[in-house]
Parts: C-alpha cells; sequence; structure tokens
C-alpha cells in the first residue's frame, strides 16, 4: 500500500508520538492489553504494532526483533510516522552481584559493544538515555514497589559470544572484557539499548529502558543464590506507569 514505511508497514497517523519497544512480538499483544480500545495496526516481519489510548492520549507498541539492527529499523520509521518518545521494555541478564533475577534495572546508559551504533556516530559518542524518561521510570519503580537498579548495561550483538566465551574463537578477547565491564559497574547485559540511545540521539527523540532481569551468570559462578523470573509484566507494568507521567507532565 502507497505511503506505508517499509519494514514496520505504518503510515502517519497509525501510532501515537509514545511508544513502547519490546524485543518479542509475542509480548506486544500484551502490554496492548494495558492501552484503552487497543488494535493490531500492523503485523510484518518482526515487526507488531497496536496503537490504543493511555488517559485519552494515542499510544502505541511496536515489537524490535532481537539486536541492534531491526531495533534501528523500527525506530527510524516510528519517527517517520509521527512518533517521539520510546521505552524500550525488555529483558536482560544480571552481571553486578547484587542484581538478582526479578530485579528491574533502569539503563541510563550502555555499552556499545554492538555493531549498528557505529554507522551513526563514531564510538567516542556516548550512548546515554533521556532523562526525561529515566526519571519518569525510576518514579514508577518505586510506585510500584519494584526494587529497581539505575546504571549502566552492556550491549552486544552475539548472545552466545557473551553466554558461551570460552568455545568462541576470540573467546580471550570476549572474556577480558566482559571482566573489565563488570569491575566499571556495568549492572546488566541485553542486546538493543545502545542502538536505540544512539539513534534516538541522531534523530532528536527521547528513548529510555527498563528491563527485568532473568538471572545472573555471575551470581552462579560464585556460588551465589540465583533466582530466576520471565514475568515481563513487571517491566510492562512499570513501563505503562511511567507513559502516563510522561503524558501528564508533557500536557502541563
Amino acid at each position: 500500500m502507497e505511503n506505508l514505511e517499509m519494514h514496520i508497514k505504518l503510515k502517519k497517523g497509525d501510532v501515537g508520538r509514545y511508544v513502547l519497544l519490546p524485543g518479542d512480538p509475542k509480548r506486544c499483544e500484551l502490554i496492548a492489553s494495558y492501552f484503552e480500545d487497543a488494535k493490531l495496526i500492523a503485523d510484518n516481519r518482526e515487526f507488531v504494532t497496536y496503537t490504543g489510548y493511555l488517559n485519552g492520549t494515542k499510544v502505541s507498541v511496536t515489537s524490535t526483533g532481537i539486536g541492534g539492527p531491526s531495533a534501528a529499523i523500527a525506530m527510524e520509521e516510528l519517527v517517520r510516522v509521527g512518533a517521539d518518545t520510546f521505552i524500550r521494555v525488555g529483558t536482560a541478564g544480571g552481571m553486578a552481584k547484587e542484581v538478582l533475577g526479578g530485579d528491574l534495572v533502569v539503563a541510563n546508559g550502555a555499552i556499545r559493544k554492538d555493531g549498528t551504533p557505529n554507522e551513526y556516530l563514531p564510538m567516542e559518542f556516548p550512548a546515554v538515555a533521556n532523562y526525561e524518561i529515566t526519571n519518569a521510570l525510576v518514579a514508577a519503580c518505586d510506585d510500584l514497589g519494584h526494587k529497581r537498579h539505575i546504571g549502566i548495561v552492556e550491549c552486544k550483538d552475539s548472545f552466545y559470544g557473551q553466554r558461551e566465551p570460552d568455545r568462541m574463537p576470540i573467546g580471550y578477547e570476549l572474556k577480558n572484557k566482559w571482566d573489565a565491564w563488570i569491575k566499571g559497574g556495568t549492572l546488566a547485559s541485553e542486546m538493543e539499548s545502545s542502538t536505540l540511545f544512539i539513534v534516538g540521539s541522531y534523530l532528536g527523540v527521547r528513548v529510555g529502558t527498563i528491563l527485568l532481569v532473568f538471572a545472573n551468570q555471575e551470581r552462579e559462578k560464585l556460588g551465589l543464590s540465583n533466582p530466576q523470573c520471565d514475568d515481563t509484566r513487571i517491566p510492562i507494568s512499570v513501563a505503562v506507569r511511567a507513559l502516563e507521567m510522561l503524558i501528564d507532565n508533557d500536557c502541563k
């Protein structure tokens, strides 16, 4: 159809300015259930979009798939059709010892170990979250009574390179850098925030991230308790509450 964006198959007017960004397309319907009068707008490749309302304001959810390349495509095309405020709602693996499965991580910055941002801005340019969204996410965590951590996350392109570095030909480099990230205080590891922060900086839009920690492989290595949690309703409820706060503040 004419005027539809190539990958997300949306046109201007299909989405609100506020968009939640899960990776998994199957989470979109669950997120949309928090909206009023939500409707499926498009479903193409890894990009599924629902649009509805929060307190009378149009909002949307679009899945980005796994990793930076598809996340960048989603953001580029969503901005073209009118979106300007994004919250990534995802999962991560804990890195810092104090970060347990079931905790939430609000990322205020990301380590650029992924490739896509390098085709936007030089490596020296930092990947940082929008402070308004970060503040709203922290406030939403506190409002809903969820344990949260605020700080840096690591973003990579290879899931198994991170999980099983010993079997990779450059495992020596992967392990050395992983150790450096931990010594630097990195909270968790994931795959999309660095790209979203960098692309958002270039496009001049607001981007933030809330992550549910599934488990912590470092705690497992140390023989510490390592609870697991995959209840994605936890970060979703926080992201929706944060959107309500942002909408209220923007209206003022």
